[in-house]
Formats: structure tokens, C-alpha cells, sequence
């Protein structure tokens, strides 16, 4: 039986890119990618899915099973995760992707329904998932549990993003949490976090290599992506 790979994240070239290196493990797996739904005024630039630079979209695009997700919705997260194991048999690795669109305006001019959106979509979502998965990998006793956050900074004249660095503190407070409670669970949990620009193909081979390994002693750990590191 080849391995069940599930992939939810935000529309995102992370995202892209983490979805080219399942394809080159399984050949199937499952994804639901959550779109930038903000309001016209909070909404940026769109987001480019894909290609992934070095992978063929072709390929990425007919591995992919697409599962739908209303992140504000708890019957959701159990649907996802139900439909995920239908289509593969059964999840064996989880892998959340947090990579937010931002939203850089004066806090004034922020409408409340984009801040629904910030709640809903890039916060209360996740915890909803996590609960079914780290349900269902409890019970089953096996299972990988991956967070992935990029580490979103602003430069000092930029003004401030007051939609995709909460959501990523929020995440990453999320996934701090999770990490320091899972040494009594029977299934791994790994957090990854990347400073490097532009990595986003070389940041997702380091992802799957450690997942790849199932190591043991890599749960519970947050593994910071360095050009350094992946070469080790």
C-alpha cells in the first residue's frame, strides 16, 4: 500500500512546491487549498499556484485529489479528514501549510468581514483540524503530524501586515503548543519554519527528507530551514 499523503495549506508557491515533492513519493495524493478570500480592498496580489519551479504542473495537477474545506466549520475538518481517507485508504502524513496573504492597510480602514476571514480562514481553522488528525493518528497509534510556517517579517519602512503575521503567530503559538504536549503520543509531530526567500523548492525537499525518515527522535522538535542544514 503506498503512503497516504494529505496536504492543506493556503494558495500559495509554498504550497506549490510542497505538492511537487509528494508527486515525487506517491502517486496520488490529497489536498484542500485554502483561497485568499478577502474583501477587494484587503485583497493583494494574487498568489501563483502553479508550476512549482522544477516540477511539472501536468503531473502535480493529475496526482492531486482536491478536497473541499470551510476552515470555520468543525463538521468540516471531520469531513476533510473523512474524505482524505476514503480517497487514499488512509492518511499516514498530514502536512499543514500556514503561509497567509497579507494585508497591509491603516487598522481603520480594515472591514469587519475581513477580519471574520482572519479569524475564521487563518486561525480558528487550524485548530479544527488538528483536533481530527491528531484524533485519528492517536487511535490508529502511527502517523506524522507536519506544521509548516514560514517566518513572515516586514521591512522597517513596509507598513505593518496586520492579517498574515497574526495568523502566523497564531500557528506557530498553535504548533508550540502541540509540539510540547507530544512526547506521550504514539504518531510523530514535526514543525518546520524558513527564513530563506526564495527557497520554497529546497525548504520542501528538507520538509520530506525528515519526514521521509521517520525518525523518532526528530518529534516533538521545531527544524528551522537553513541552507546549511539541508546540505548536512
Amino acid at each position: 500500500m503506498t503512503r497516504g499523503i494529505l496536504i492543506v495549506g493556503n494558495e500559495s508557491l509554498l504550497c506549490a512546491a510542497i505538492a511537487a515533492q509528494a508527486v515525487k513519493r506517491v502517486e496520488r495524493f490529497a489536498q484542500a487549498l485554502l483561497p485568499n478570500r478577502l474583501s477587494e480592498q484587503g485583497r493583494g496580489n494574487p498568489r501563483v499556484l502553479y508550476p512549482s519551479p522544477g516540477s511539472d504542473p501536468s503531473d502535480v495537477n493529475s496526482a492531486a485529489v482536491s478536497l473541499a474545506w470551510n476552515p470555520g466549520s468543525p463538521i468540516s475538518a471531520r469531513t476533510l479528514v473523512l474524505s482524505a481517507e476514503h480517497q487514499l485508504e488512509r492518511i499516514d502524513e498530514a502536512i499543514l501549510v500556514c503561509a497567509p496573504p497579507s494585508l497591509r492597510r491603516p487598522v481603520a480602514e480594515i472591514l469587519p468581514l475581513d477580519i471574520e476571514i482572519l479569524v475564521n480562514d487563518h486561525i480558528k481553522g487550524w485548530f479544527f483540524l488538528v483536533r481530527e488528525l491528531a484524533g485519528i493518528f492517536r487511535a490508529r497509534r502511527a502517523g506524522t503530524l507536519a506544521l509548516v510556517v514560514p517566518d513572515l517579517g516586514s521591512g522597517r519602512d513596509d507598513q505593518a501586515d496586520l492579517l498574515g503575521v497574526p495568523a502566523a503567530a497564531a500557528f506557530r503559538a498553535l504548533a508550540q503548543g502541540i509540539l510540547a504536549s507530544s512526547s506521550a503520543e504514539p504518531y510523530l509531530t514535526l514543525a518546520f519554519s524558513s527564513q530563506e526567500a526564495g527557497e520554497n523548492e529546497n525548504f520542501s525537499a528538507y520538509i520530506f527528507k525528515l519526514i521521509d525518515e521517520a525518525n523518532r527522535r526528530n518529534s516533538g522538535k521545531w527544524h528551522k530551514y537553513g541552507r546549511f542544514n539541508f546540505l548536512k
